[in-house]
């Protein structure tokens, strides 16, 4: 359901001093707070949400939790530790008053990026707005921008093929169990074990014994896809739920470690690709090429990023799913 308004009630406390009468309202933060729309972005995001369930988290709360996080460089749980005794961030957030207790879960924010996927450009959007307005960008500052490229990592661990078919194998088995598929075997134990073993003899140089365990996930694998495929053959919403999990599971069996062409390198991302950045401490990264657009010059409030676009190979990712 859609988040409640936020609303304030203007009105003091006997036993607690509101943080407007506490706190420096020059700083950075607060003279930021006043200028942002909030109404506007609460508006935009509104589609997002339905009508029934449980109300969502206040929207100006996580745009309040997000921004500082980039500001300042924190991650999720650093933001969140520092909104308990940081009065200026609480504030940012829409509070009153002092709060002693973080009020939601730590992974409400992975939750909600999930949920406004490409609607995360608002925020970009709105603090062009607020610099231009405020005189820190100006008109003649756009006249000249540059574009540049660059990797953004994904969060995928580095991709063995141990690694990769015991992923495929825990994704399908859970996909399984989502849409009451009754497998003759999940195997989870026997990969789980065998994906360990793969990485200890590798390390170890055993390479004949790596390259059994190899087999044995690849064989596991096998099984599993044939039996899904056996038990949702004619039921059309099944094989519709399966198909892209099924092609990815295919895929990666499929793969050798030193094949030429396309690869799949994560089986829950399939647009994680392996660029070359030709860095002598990583050579190879694995994620999904970004382009950032920027002002050329340097305007009164400094640089700004003016658009950051992912470019994902639509070839590259129909081809993971077909």
């Amino acid at each position: 359901m859609r988040p409640k308004q936020h609303e304030t009630t203007g009105s003091g406390d006997l036993f607690r001093a509101r943080l407007d009468q506490i706190i420096n309202l020059k700083h950075e933060l607060v003279q930021l707070a006043g200028r942002i729309d909030w109404e506007w972005i609460d508006g935009e995001i509104a589609p997002l949400y339905s009508d029934q369930g449980r109300p969502g988290i206040a929207t100006r709360f996580v745009i309040g939790l997000l921004l500082p996080k980039h500001i300042y460089g924190l991650s999720d749980e650093g933001v969140c530790e520092r909104w308990v005794h940081d009065p200026y961030f609480q504030y940012f957030t829409g509070e009153e008053f002092f709060q002693h207790e973080f009020p939601h879960e730590r992974s409400d924010l992975s939750h909600w990026r999930k949920r406004l996927g490409d609607k995360l450009e608002l925020l970009l959007a709105e603090s062009l707005r607020v610099a231009h307005a405020s005189g820190a960008l100006r008109t003649r500052d756009l006249a000249r921008v540059t574009v540049d490229t660059t990797v953004q990592p994904k969060n995928i661990t580095f991709p063995t093929d141990a690694k990769l078919l015991h992923a495929a194998i825990k994704g399908l088995n859970r996909l399984a169990v989502t849409h009451g598929v009754r497998l003759r075997q999940s195997y989870l134990r026997i990969a789980k074990h065998a994906a360990m073993m793969a990485g200890r003899y590798a390390h170890a140089k055993q390479f004949n014994r790596h390259r059994r365990q190899l087999r044995l996930l690849r064989t596991r694998l096998g099984r599993i896809i044939r039996d899904i495929r056996r038990k949702i053959a004619g039921q059309a919403e099944l094989e519709q739920a399966f198909t892209w999990p099924l092609a990815r599971a295919s895929q990666i069996r499929s793969q050798q470690q030193r094949q030429r062409g396309w690869k799949l390198y994560s089986f829950h991302a399939p647009e994680v690709e392996c660029i070359g950045k030709g860095k002598a401490s990583a050579p190879y990264e694995f994620g999904v090429k970004v382009s950032v657009v920027t002002t050329n010059a340097r305007a009164p409030g400094g640089q700004f990023v003016l658009h950051a676009k992912a470019l994902q190979n639509p070839a590259q990712y129909l081809r993971g799913g077909s």
